[in-house]
């Protein structure tokens, strides 16, 4: 056994995982050996879906996925990038026809014991970092780049790795679960090589000094795994990302800057720092930036100094970021787009998957929305089938409660042929795809079924929500019982701020569900018994309110106003305005007789006069002053166009705010700075127009007009204005 095979024994490979120029000195050892089996440090039950490798849609990043079949939640990922040796192991010998043979212990073995049971297996020693502070590096990361993976220099490195493992292990105890992984792999090494003449181990380099079948005894090694308790687990391919292979995610084995290791592997040598810088450049335009071609030239000459003057053998990624820093600008863009990157990877159609996670994966690829790592904004137009096709999906996938996509306001546009939606996918999405998956194998069944599930013991507002996203996701197999239940509900509800909530979402599938060509007659009849419910039951609701129930209630009042409306309901014109004006001219809290006559006043069932009437007894010297100015934000609701088209109603609000004492208007300040502070900048402007050009103050005392001419032209000469002639 040797740390580079010769003829006689299999030959060890020590890498790290994730490591460019690991990968490539794998490779270049590779092809020198002419192995005629590779074993590769991989859980060995995953041996069955590495026919895969060799499939050129398989494109990492991707990791192998291991979930407990009865236990989905119990999951484990192996991922595997470009530059990960293990990856270029496996395409090796798919290319060359060689097997590839996986020998880590089985996740059938890792996955049965108890989480919270297992010994902690760290041996207490970071072997790079001990091999970096040998060599008087305080920065193990930075020089272990310097040293192997900047470089990639084939077979002489594994020898090399190999005699400094072997020192940093010495008197370490690997811990029980490392000791029985590498039994494991000596056993498997043991029966490659009884047939196979040439046989190549890519392992780990911590490793490597503990996989000589000749150290221990086949019998030594048997008796450890004796008697290990298994499970039944299932091996899939899922796609991963960069961010999720950085260390920063949580992922123990992962590397500070995936993308940056990527560039190394693709354009390794001296040029990797220029090519990167170019890349820089590019991103930073594309963000509207500048960045010349004298930049790029000028961070690489930095670049170079920078490596120079810290004693490194060639530039790294540090050298490079502050190069990009102080030269061409932009360096949080930098490092989240290129050092770390938002690659993700993609699979074949017919690799090993959850059926539910296959059915998804071809929906978003007839819908034209790859799955991205890195957040996107998704604009739809539901005019379109195109558009139609994508809010289906994405409505489903809320349904599902996935957590891949969510809708945000979109330019302001609040129509019902256009929706904005945020992307964002994250690998262990795969994890809970395999856990959704007892809700069915398409996602129109899955969504469904998971639809209906979430309204059990959910109130009244959850079911009229349900019922919405059940249109809007084209789910007509849940909007029958999600109707049904929600009916009887509504039916026994008694709170009337339950059924006002629900009524805006039931208003929205009514009116809406005929453009998705969604059948909501049946929820007629729902809808009318809510608003019969609510005209009999708001009178008794805004009684005795304190301050913020007020609030909140006058917005429930435009809530109802608002569905009536869209619904074109007959109740707008007949029993509606009766509960307003009650609402208006009776003992209700202030603002919510404000918001009363508002919207009356819109909804056209006062006139001009009711409503300036009103306002000269909510503003006249009865009402406190605090009343007055609650009963003002109610009236004006966040928009002062009325006022600005009534010039009677502002010139009673401007007297009423002019006749305020000062301590009263001291006392009604916070509510009317909220209330006119809500109006748009716009309104405020030209409500200070029409003020201002209808009043002018008087003097308080008669002008002094010698000592008005020094300021003139004072300010004259401020303005660079000609003096005037006495």
């Amino acid at each position: 056994m040797t740390a580079l095979g010769a003829t006689t024994g299999p030959a060890l490979l020590g890498v790290r995982h994730h490591g460019p120029g690991s990968a490539r000195s794998v490779v270049a050892a590779l092809d020198e050996l002419r192995p005629d089996v590779v074993l590769v440090e991989l859980p060995a039950d995953v041996e069955g879906v590495l026919g895969w490798v060799g499939d050129p849609r398989l494109r990492p990043p991707v990791a192998l996925l291991a979930h407990v079949v009865d236990e989905p939640r119990r999951a484990v990922f192996s991922p595997l990038a470009e530059f990960s040796p293990e990856w270029q192991a496996l395409r090796w010998a798919a290319r060359h026809g060689v097997p590839a043979v996986p020998i880590d212990l089985p996740h059938a073995i890792t996955l049965a014991a108890d989480v919270a049971g297992r010994v902690d297996d760290d041996p207490g020693i970071d072997p790079i970092g001990a091999l970096a502070a040998a060599a008087g590096e305080p920065d193990a990361e930075r020089w272990w780049d310097d040293v192997v993976e900047h470089r990639g220099d084939g077979p002489p490195a594994f020898a090399v790795i190999a005699d400094a493992m072997a020192a940093v292990r010495q008197g370490v105890d690997p811990g029980p679960r490392d000791a029985r992984r590498e039994a494991h792999m000596r056993q498997a090494i043991r029966r490659a090589a009884k047939r196979h003449e040439r046989v190549a181990v890519v392992c780990g380099a911590w490793h490597v000094p503990a996989l000589d079948p000749t150290g221990t005894t086949a019998s030594a090694d048997r008796t450890m795994l004796q008697g290990l308790a298994k499970v039944k687990v299932a091996i899939s391919w899922v796609p991963w990302s960069h961010p999720r292979l950085a260390r920063s995610s949580g992922y123990a084995a992962g590397v500070n800057h995936p993308g940056w290791y990527a560039h190394l592997f693709r354009h390794p040598g001296p040029e990797a720092a220029t090519r990167f810088l170019v890349a820089a450049a590019r991103a930073v335009r594309d963000e509207g930036l500048s960045a010349s071609p004298e930049h790029v030239i000028a961070a690489v000459r930095l670049t170079e100094a920078l490596a120079v003057l810290r004693g490194r053998p060639r530039p790294g990624l540090d050298d490079v970021l502050d190069a990009t820093d102080a030269v061409i600008g932009g360096l949080p863009l930098v490092r989240d787009r290129l050092a770390v990157g938002h690659e993700v990877g993609s699979l074949p159609d017919g690799a090993p998957q959850a059926p539910l996670a296959r059915d998804l994966a071809t929906a978003q690829r007839r819908a034209r929305l790859t799955p991205s790592a890195e957040a996107r904004t998704v604009e739809l137009d539901l005019r379109t089938p195109a558009g139609r096709a994508r809010s289906v999906l994405l409505h489903r996938c809320v349904a599902l409660d996935l957590g891949w996509a969510a809708v945000v306001d979109g330019r302001g546009s609040s129509g019902t042929f256009r929706e904005t939606w945020r992307l964002t996918w994250r690998p262990e999405l795969a994890v809970r795809l395999v856990e959704l998956s007892p809700y069915g194998t398409t996602l129109e069944q899955a969504a469904t079924a998971r639809l209906v599930e979430r309204c059990d013991g959910a109130d009244l507002v959850a079911h009229a929500s349900a019922l919405d996203l059940a249109i809007l996701a084209e789910l007509p197999d849940a909007t029958g019982p999600i109707l049904e239940r929600l009916a009887r509900r509504s039916a026994v509800d008694p709170d009337t701020v339950h059924l006002i909530d629900a009524l805006g979402p039931l208003a929205r599938s009514a009116r809406y569900g005929d453009a998705r060509a969604s059948d909501v007659a049946a929820l007629g009849s729902v809808i009318d018994g809510l608003v019969d419910r609510i005209v009999a039951g708001l009178p008794a609701a805004c009684a005795s309110l304190d301050d913020e129930a007020a609030g909140t209630m006058a917005e429930r009042l435009l809530q109802v106003q608002a569905a009536l409306a869209l619904l074109d309901h007959p109740t707008r014109r007949t029993d509606w305005p009766a509960v307003l004006d009650g609402l208006a001219t009776e003992r209700a809290h202030p603002v919510v007789q404000g918001r009363a006559t508002r919207l009356l006043h819109d909804g056209g069932h006062w006139d001009a006069a009711a409503v300036s009437r009103r306002f000269a007894r909510a503003l006249s010297v009865g009402p406190a002053p605090t009343e007055a100015a609650a009963f003002l934000d109610g009236a004006l609701a966040g928009s002062g166009t009325v006022l600005v088209h009534d010039r009677a109603l502002l010139g009673l609000v401007d007297d009423w705010l002019s006749a305020l004492p000062v301590d009263a208007f001291d006392r009604c300040l916070p509510v009317l700075r909220r209330t006119f502070g809500a109006f748009e900048p716009a309104e405020r402007h030209r409500l200070g127009r029409l003020l201002t050009s209808s009043v002018v103050p008087e003097p308080a005392a008669p002008i002094d007009e010698p000592r008005a001419e020094l300021a003139l032209a004072t300010v004259r000469t401020l303005l660079g204005l000609p003096a005037v002639a006495p």
